[in-house]
C-alpha cells in the first residue's frame, strides 16, 4: 500500500498490529521509500527480548537507529513512539526499537545493560540491514532520552557492558550519533518536582528504578561530565519544548554547555510552547513536524556512509 505521511501515521496502529507488513511510504520530502516492519528476537535471557525492525527496501547504505522508549523507567515497550519510527523508515533510515528490562523487573543498571547490548547487536548485524557499524546511532525519548545519553557517553562502562555478545565479542557500543527527545536530563530534579506536586506514583517510579537519590545523581549525564569522568561524546541532538513539565530550558542548556565544554558537538533545539511527549502525542503539530525533520537531517548528516568511513 502507498500512504502519505498523515495517512501512514493515522493508520500506524492497525498496520503494525501484525508487524509483518510491507509499506510504501512517502516521506515529507516527497521521496518514497518502501519498508518492512517486523518483530525479531535480538537477545535471550530468561525470556526472548523482542525488537521491532523498520527496514527500508534496497541495499542502502542507510543510517541505522536504535530506538529506546520512554515510560518513566518502569513501563512501555518497543511500540512507544512508532510514529517517529515510521517517519524515519520512510526517509530511508533503519530503526530497531527494542524492548528492555523495565524497573519492576530489574532496577538500574539492568536496562542500560540491555541498551548497550542492543547497540552492539545492531552494529554487528548492520550490514544485513543495508547499513554499517559506523552508521549506527540511537534515539530515545523521556526516560529513554535520559538512558540513551547515558549509554552514549559511557559505552565502555563495565556495568553497562555486562552482557556478552557471543557473535561479536569485541564489538564496541560507541555510537555515530545520539538523539534525545524531551529527555529526563536531570532525574533528581524531576523526582523533586514529582514530590512537590504530590505525584507519588511518578516519584515511586524513580525509587524503584534508581533505589536512591545518590544513584540518580550518579546517573545524570551532565553531572557525569561535570565530575570530569572519562566520557565518549558522539554528535548529539537534544530537543524538547519550552514548556516541558519535567526539564527546564535552563537545565537543557546546562547539559549542552557541559557537552560542548568537554569537547563534544551538540545541537539543542527548543520548541516554543511544546510540552513533554509532544512529538508522540501530537505528530501533526508544526513543532512535531519540524522536530522530526530536524532529526532526519541530523541522522543523515552524522549517519552517512562518508562519515562512517572516516
Amino acid at each position: 500500500m502507498t500512504l502519505k505521511r498523515r495517512e501512514l501515521l493515522q493508520a500506524g496502529g492497525a498496520i503494525l498490529g501484525a508487524a509483518m507488513l510491507p509499506v510504501t511510504a512517502r516521506a515529507q520530502t516527497g521521496a518514497p521509500y518502501e519498508f518492512v516492519v517486523k518483530d525479531i528476537v535480538y537477545h535471550r535471557d530468561d525470556k526472548p527480548r523482542l525488537a521491532r525492525l523498520y527496514q527500508p527496501a534496497g541495499s542502502g547504505p542507510f543510517p541505522a537507529v536504535l530506538q529506546v522508549h520512554g515510560g518513566a523507567w518502569n513501563n512501555k515497550d518497543r511500540t512507544d513512539g512508532q510514529n517517529v519510527a515510521l517517519d524515519l523508515a520512510a526517509a530511508g533510515i533503519v530503526v530497531l526499537a527494542i524492548d528492555f528490562r523495565n524497573a519492576p523487573e530489574a532496577p538500574y543498571p539492568a536496562s542500560l545493560q540491555d541498551i548497550n547490548y542492543g547497540i552492539r547487536w545492531l552494529k554487528a548485524k548492520a550490514s544485513g540491514f543495508g547499513s554499517s557499524a559506523g552508521q549506527v546511532g540511537a534515539y530515545g525519548t523521556s526516560s529513554g532520552g535520559h538512558q540513551i545519553l547515558l549509554a552514549a557517553i559511557r559505552p565502555d562502562d563495565p556495568r553497562y557492558r555486562a552482557l556478552p555478545l557471543a557473535d561479536a565479542p569485541d564489538m564496541d557500543a560507541k555510537l555515530a550519533f545520539v538523539v534525545s527527545g524531551w529527555g529526563v536530563l536531570f532525574p533528581l530534579e524531576r523526582y523533586k518536582l514529582a514530590k512537590a506536586k504530590g505525584d507519588e506514583t511518578l516519584a515511586k517510579g524513580h525509587d524503584v528504578f534508581f533505589g536512591s537519590e545518590a544513584a540518580q545523581i550518579e546517573a545524570t549525564p551532565a553531572l557525569i561530565i561535570e565530575r570530569g569522568e572519562k566520557v565518549f561524546l558522539p554528535p548529539a541532538l537534544v530537543f524538547q519544548g519550552t514548556q516541558d513539565q519535567w526539564t527546564t530550558v535552563e537545565l537543557a542548556q546546562r547539559l549542552a554547555s557541559d557537552y560542548r565544554g568537554a569537547g563534544g558537538t551538540i545541537d539543542l533545539e527548543l520548541y516554543e510552547g511544546a510540552r513533554h511527549t509532544f512529538v508522540n502525542e501530537h505528530p501533526f503539530d508544526p513543532n512535531s513536524v519540524k522536530a522530526v525533520a530536524t532529526m532526519i537531517a541530523f541522522i543523515k548528516k552524522y549517519g552517512s556512509e562518508r562519515r562512517a568511513q572516516r
